[in-house]
């Protein structure tokens, strides 16, 4: 046990040290627990992989989280932080080979180096495979395969973020200036052999935030379902729905609190560490009793409520009907914890991530009138009259508005309503914060990477891609009726699986990603957007090319249309302080930083079209394709 122990806190710091490099593929030299004493069985492979788990978490935490960047450039959500300059919302200035991100104002550029560096943790176990000892080839093949998830589960969002990227598989081990380009077609192939090798091997029961047999199979789904392979995808979901079933009843300690559901029971931190769940598949870890500490430190926490929370603590702009200042975070002690502590409440929220018409109001129909997940259910929703006028002046001036519902300004300006009044999904991103007694930004939590509602949500879509639509509506309304929104009947299409998609998986999916995938489809397919009308073609998917060329034509990509009609923001003339909200055809893929170009002299990584650089573009190298069951 103390072995195991040293090894884990000995891999876990040499990860800390590896993921701080400036040069998203440049080597590190190790620690003390070298790989000649430490990569040398199963446990000191599996440690090792924690580098990678701390990598999938990353994604979904912190201020800013990665997760957000793909929402806001998206239909579901913007960034709506209007006085900050340089942000990820006028796509066309902001968006470019010499101007990536890796800040709050937005994370296409963390997405390149730290998907990458996941990549090269895996690989290093891979690596490594060969010269450590094992009790059973079934524990090698165990490990192998976990090393494989993580390795394709980077992989799978780069293709779909970045298009023709280096494929790596093996541990670098000396510096590299060499880099190429690889088709992402042969990335995605040599995948989905992995993943297969993967869905075999893994184990089914293994410790929570461990890589498990379904969450390979979830990640297999994803895979087959880019590559046009619906009958497998369809196979895998299948067996996993069987495995875990959707949680239908109240099930945690809060079924007993007023004001509570089942959606804010599946969403509750006490549902992510119940071994109960059956319906959790896959989560990151980010909790009290994780390695990295005491859990008492911003690294750890969430910030969902400082991310997706309206900025309702901005007393210049929210104040009384009679112009007083009218919030303030910290209330009077008197009042500390009552329905007048917002901060208590909701958490304190700066409107970074907020979400469009599309989710607040398109999406929730008649049917969903009594759907636990929608706005018309107000234990789930919270909207900014749900708030109390809490400035503690207020009070001592003898304010009649003090503790009384928000009244909407009538003079909110657009920028201030962008950010600062607007309905939010409250089950899903009120994370308590027990260890802040104020300024309460999302405290430790488990977060779902997989559930077996999007496998349901995957199948309907596989099923509509094969022209089956009864089967279609069907797995839709398996996840429709246990929120209780009314069964879909009918012809539907992509669009009912987009919409289903963003009502269940609000802050969980990667739904650029989902959008690009979906859009490459079209593309390779051929088959005709009922939405649109269009049939798309890979040869243009991103549009005509050219340096400064911002194409905004219909019926190029399915990704620029679907944003285009059901953003409210993006090119409809929206224009707050730094620039408008702009978006353009080539945006479907986000540009390759300019660094890691200039600095692979001995090599070439191209350029996405659109983007400045395109014009140096050489024809990506082919992956030669492996089953590593043969080996």
């Amino acid at each position: 046990m103390n072995r195991r122990k040293n090894i884990y806190c000995g891999v876990l710091a040499l990860a800390l040290s590896l993921s701080s490099c400036n040069d998203w593929l440049e080597p590190k030299p190790l620690s003390f627990y070298t790989p000649e004493n430490t990569y040398v069985d199963a446990p000191g492979l599996y440690a090792a992989l924690t580098a990678c788990e701390r990598q999938m978490r990353s994604e979904f935490i912190g201020d800013g989280a990665p997760i957000v960047n793909e929402m806001y450039v998206a239909d579901v959500a913007i960034y709506g932080k209007t006085d900050q300059n340089g942000a990820l919302y006028d796509l066309d200035n902001d968006m470019l080979p010499s101007n990536v991100k890796n800040g709050v104002s937005g994370k296409n550029g963390w997405y390149w180096t730290e998907s990458f560096n996941g990549i090269k943790y895996a690989n290093i176990v891979i690596s490594r495979l060969e010269g450590a000892e094992f009790t059973s080839e079934e524990e090698k093949k165990a490990v192998q395969g976990s090393a494989y998830f993580h390795r394709a589960y980077w992989y799978y969002k780069l293709v779909h973020q970045f298009g023709d990227v280096p494929y790596l598989t093996e541990e670098i081990s000396t510096p590299r200036v060499d880099f190429y380009s690889h088709d992402r077609w042969g990335i995605l192939e040599q995948s989905k052999l992995d993943m297969e090798f993967a869905y075999k091997w893994v184990p089914e029961q293994l410790a929570r935030g461990k890589v498990n047999k379904d969450a390979c199979g979830m990640l297999l789904m994803k895979i087959c379902m880019s590559l046009g392979d619906f009958d497998r995808a369809i196979e895998v979901g299948k067996e996993i729905v069987a495995r875990h079933p959707l949680m239908t009843e109240r099930f945690t300690t809060n079924k007993n609190k007023p004001n509570t559901n089942l959606m804010l029971d599946l969403h509750s931190v006490e549902a992510k560490v119940d071994m109960s769940n059956t319906e959790g598949i896959m989560y990151v870890n980010a909790f009290p009793d994780v390695a990295e500490g005491t859990g008492t430190g911003d690294a750890l926490r969430t910030h969902t409520m400082r991310n997706a929370v309206p900025y309702w603590a901005n007393a210049g702009v929210i104040k009384t009907p009679d112009g007083k200042a009218g919030t303030a975070i910290v209330t009077l002690a008197e009042d500390k914890d009552t329905e007048i502590d917002n901060d208590a409440n909701v958490g304190r929220g700066i409107g970074t991530c907020r979400p469009t018409n599309y989710y607040q109001y398109d999406i929730w129909t008649e049917k969903e009138k009594n759907d636990l997940r929608s706005p018309n259910n107000h234990d789930s929703w919270r909207r900014m009259e749900d708030l109390r006028y809490n400035e503690p002046g207020l009070k001592s001036s003898g304010s009649s508005w003090y503790g009384q519902p928000l009244v909407r300004p009538v003079d909110l300006s657009t920028a201030d309503s962008i950010r600062c009044w607007y309905m939010w999904p409250h089950y899903k991103i009120f994370v308590p914060d027990p260890n802040r007694l104020q300024d309460r930004i999302g405290g430790e939590s488990p977060w779902y990477v997989f559930r077996s509602a999007e496998t349901y949500l995957m199948l309907a879509e596989c099923y509509y891609w094969k022209g089956d639509l009864a089967n279609e509506v069907a797995m839709l309304n398996v996840v429709r009726q246990r929120a209780g929104a009314e069964p879909l009947s009918g012809q539907v299409g992509i669009a009912e699986v987009l919409h289903e998609r963003a009502r269940e998986l609000y802050y969980e999916e990667t739904r650029h990603i989902e959008l690009s995938r979906i859009s490459y489809l079209y593309a390779k397919t051929g088959k005709p957007c009922e939405v649109f009308g269009h049939v798309y073609r890979l040869d243009n998917i991103s549009g005509p090319g050219g340096t400064g060329i911002n194409c905004k034509d219909n019926g190029v990509n399915f990704y620029f249309d679907w944003v285009v009609k059901y953003n409210n923001f993006y090119n409809k003339g929206v224009v707050v302080r730094y620039g408008e909200y702009r978006i353009s055809v080539h945006h479907i893929l986000w540009p390759v930083p300019e660094t890691a170009i200039k600095v692979n002299t001995g090599g070439i990584i191209n350029q996405n079209i659109g983007y400045p650089g395109a014009e140096n573009n050489v024809q990506p190298l082919k992956v030669e394709v492996k089953d590593p069951s043969a080996n």
